[in-house]
């Protein structure tokens, strides 16, 4: 039996992005935390703007609001390389199997009859196959994982030209 296997291109790349984000994260989170309360406001002020404070500027409001800033985006960051990490977990763990006879998605056995149509209007941009079967879709995209483009060039031969082209919406 064939399996989809996660594309290690796609994996990599996400995962340094992942990183990337967890890394600017805690850039974000040592200024909010330690390097801006830590600073004199006026020198804050100036290394952050280019020129010294005018007069009457409120230095210590300034301060707080990009301590606040620094704070913001640690959390942006953060909650950003959660996702990514949460979508390649989601990727890793997608399974589908398939054979002459028929395939395995969603942990059920499916006859290629069973599916009542094959959704190919993305896959000549974006090498992406919904099969609709029943009220379950399932979604293969070549960009996650490896296998997709042997499956539907089976699916192709086995439909042998009785394809329905329908969009699923």
């Amino acid at each position: 039996m064939n399996k989809l296997a996660v594309n290690r291109e796609y994996f990599v790349r996400h995962a340094f992005v992942a990183l990337l984000m967890a890394g600017l994260g805690c850039w974000f989170g040592y200024d909010g935390f330690a390097g801006y309360p830590n600073s004199d406001p006026a020198a804050l002020y100036e290394s952050i703007e280019g020129a010294p404070p005018q007069e009457g500027t409120d230095l210590e409001a300034f301060k707080r609001q990009k301590i606040q800033s620094q704070i913001g985006f640690m959390s942006l960051c953060f909650v950003a390389s959660v996702w990514i990490v949460l979508g390649l977990l989601a990727s890793a763990r997608f399974r589908f199997e398939w054979d002459e006879n028929g395939f395995v998605a969603g942990g059920r056995r499916f006859a290629y009859g069973d599916i009542l149509s094959a959704d190919r209007s993305q896959w000549a941009k974006k090498q992406i196959l919904f099969l609709r079967l029943g009220k379950q879709v399932v979604k293969l995209d070549a960009w996650h994982h490896r296998g997709v483009k042997e499956f539907e060039e089976l699916l192709g031969k086995i439909e042998n030209g009785k394809t329905r082209w329908e969009k699923i919406p």
